[in-house]
């Protein structure tokens, strides 16, 4: 799909329950089925992505396969997703995994390292890419026990699974967060998760001058609006007509528009790369 003909505002859209399922979404996201063309980038990889049975996540997925990578995946409970995520890893010729359960728990994320070394002996890149988020109008509706879910899942998640996984981490790994526009120009109703993207784009530069001596390579992306089951799922209907119009392309991006940036950063053509995030907002500047 070029970039005349990706779908702009208002969306075909309808409120789906979180965390949403892509088949309940009337208007599907892209995330590169038909249009990534692998050149064997990571030939020989293995990868690990959280939240990657839909959106971000699957387009990743995706990419890597097709670069030649093997590729597990981490998930909530969103069953059909990540199988039909894993569909598309083995359609590359590579082999898929898929593991479900909840990255705010540290004893996961521990397993979900040991999984992936256990069954493809080895770790070469994790993204950490799941996150959690809600809308509201008011400080005064946001339940405690809901921001501490938020943070949980967003930067406990990653602290977690980095501190497990670089023991297996060799010189030349990678490690890629999905910051977020977010961390740099929050929305009010979107303070938890926000304020978590914040503290998502310090944690990247500070653990890659950490593990910079290690030869393992830390970065971002720091992602604009684009279109996933998270946003139909979370926010108020007539606002996710109208989601990405104020970029300046008029639209939310399409996962698999993110992709290229995953697959530049854990390739060795980033190999001088380290502490960096990659925007891609669509035209909205970041600092």
């Amino acid at each position: 799909m070029s970039q005349t003909n990706r779908p702009v505002p208002p969306l075909d859209t309808r409120p789906i329950t979180p965390p949403g399922n892509t088949s309940e979404m009337p208007q599907q996201p892209d995330h590169g089925e038909e249009s990534y063309k692998g050149n064997g980038k990571l030939k020989g990889k293995v990868a690990l992505i959280t939240g990657g049975d839909s959106g971000i996540g699957r387009a990743v997925a995706i990419a890597y396969a097709r670069e030649g990578a093997n590729v597990v995946i981490s998930y909530l409970n969103e069953d059909e997703d990540a199988q039909d995520t894993v569909k598309w890893i083995e359609k590359a010729g590579r082999r898929g995994l898929a593991i479900a359960g909840d990255i705010g728990s540290e004893d996961h994320c521990k397993s979900l390292i040991d999984k992936t070394v256990k069954e493809f002996g080895q770790l070469d890149i994790l993204v950490n890419n799941a996150a959690f988020q809600r809308t509201y109008e008011s400080i005064e509706e946001i339940e405690t026990a809901e921001w501490e879910k938020t943070f949980r899942t967003n930067i406990f998640a990653p602290f977690y699974l980095s501190k497990a996984a670089v023991p297996h981490l060799k010189a030349g790994s990678s490690i890629i967060n999905t910051t977020s526009i977010q961390g740099d120009k929050p929305s009010p109703e979107l303070l938890a998760y926000a304020s978590t993207k914040g503290a998502m784009t310090n944690f990247t530069a500070g653990l890659a001058q950490l593990l910079a001596e290690k030869g393992i390579r830390v970065n971002g992306v720091a992602p604009g609006p684009i279109w996933t089951p998270l946003i139909p799922s979370t926010m108020d209907h007539e606002k996710a007509k109208e989601f990405g119009k104020k970029t300046p392309l008029g639209r939310p991006g399409q996962p698999a528009e993110l992709a290229g940036a995953y697959v530049l950063l854990a390739s060795d053509e980033a190999s001088y790369m380290v502490g960096a995030v990659i925007p891609v907002t669509g035209g909205q500047p970041m600092l």
